[in-house]
Parts: structure tokens; C-alpha cells; sequence
């Protein structure tokens, strides 16, 4: 058996744009041909985030490309996604997105053991920036300390 292919596409940009709060793992509704495109690797998500409509949570802003060997049968590459999580925990997610300033955003899109494709979204709050300068000289000084540790070892 040939061993499948991990898939993990990061919104990078989410986690300088937002200060991460809460994250939580839901699945995705897919149609078509989206899956395969997944499974090849050819997935974006910069500038997800979601929404509620009529109590379901939807992602919008993730780019699946057609599949290469799908005909007529392709599927619409950025169109909303319906996400799928418990009740308690979509009650939970609005309400504390409707608080000023947090919204909820798409982190990572994987594939599972099973080969399904989950999404991991955050509950976030925007960043001002001077908050990302001091978010990145934090990050330079822990790698710098890092990168010192390594030579005396």
C-alpha cells in the first residue's frame, strides 16, 4: 500500500493579523470534485473567515482549484462552505462572535486519518501594529535564543 500524502495548508496570515483565543476542529461539507483537488495539495486559505446564516457556520474565502481530470463535473473553486460542528458548540461560537471586535477565522485545513477534510477555525480579535511589531520582535528574540541554545549544545 502506497502511505497517503499529508495535507496541511496554514492561513499563516491569521495568526499575525489576530490574536488566536479559542480554537476549535469542524468538518467540511464538500461536493464534486473538491476532495481530490484537496488531496492533490491545491488549497488556499488567505483570507478565510466565517459567518453564521440561519444558525450554520460557513466558510468563505478558501480557494479549492478545479481538479485537473474533472470535466463538466468541476465545482465552483471559491464558494461558501458549510462547516460541521456539535450545537452546543455552534451556540457557543456565536455568541461570543457577536462580541465586539472578535470574529471567527479559518486556521488550517487537513486531511484526517480517515481521509476526511477538517477545518481548524479560531475565535479571534484583530491585532493594531504596534501589537504585530511586538508579536514579531518576540518571535525574532525566541529564535535568536534558540539558535543559541543550538550552538552550545
Amino acid at each position: 500500500m502506497s502511505e497517503q500524502k499529508k495535507i496541511n495548508v496554514k492561513n499563516k496570515r491569521a495568526t499575525f493579523d489576530y490574536e488566536i483565543l479559542e480554537e476549535w476542529t469542524a468538518g467540511v461539507v464538500l461536493v464534486g470534485t473538491e476532495i481530490k483537488s484537496i488531496r492533490a495539495g491545491k488549497v488556499s486559505m488567505v483570507d478565510s473567515f466565517c459567518y453564521f446564516d440561519r444558525g450554520e457556520l460557513w466558510i468563505r474565502g478558501v480557494n479549492i482549484s478545479e481538479y485537473v481530470w474533472g470535466t463538466c463535473n468541476n465545482h465552483v473553486p471559491r464558494r461558501d462552505r458549510k462547516l460541521l460542528l456539535n450545537a452546543k458548540e455552534l451556540t457557543k461560537l456565536e455568541r461570543a462572535s457577536q462580541d465586539k471586535g472578535l470574529t471567527i477565522v479559518g486556521l488550517r485545513l487537513f486531511l484526517n486519518d480517515r481521509g476526511l477534510a477538517k477545518v481548524v477555525i479560531g475565535l479571534a480579535r484583530g491585532r493594531k501594529s504596534y501589537d504585530k511589531r511586538e508579536y514579531l520582535k518576540a518571535n525574532d528574540a525566541c529564535r535568536e535564543m534558540d539558535q543559541a541554545m543550538k550552538r552550545f549544545k
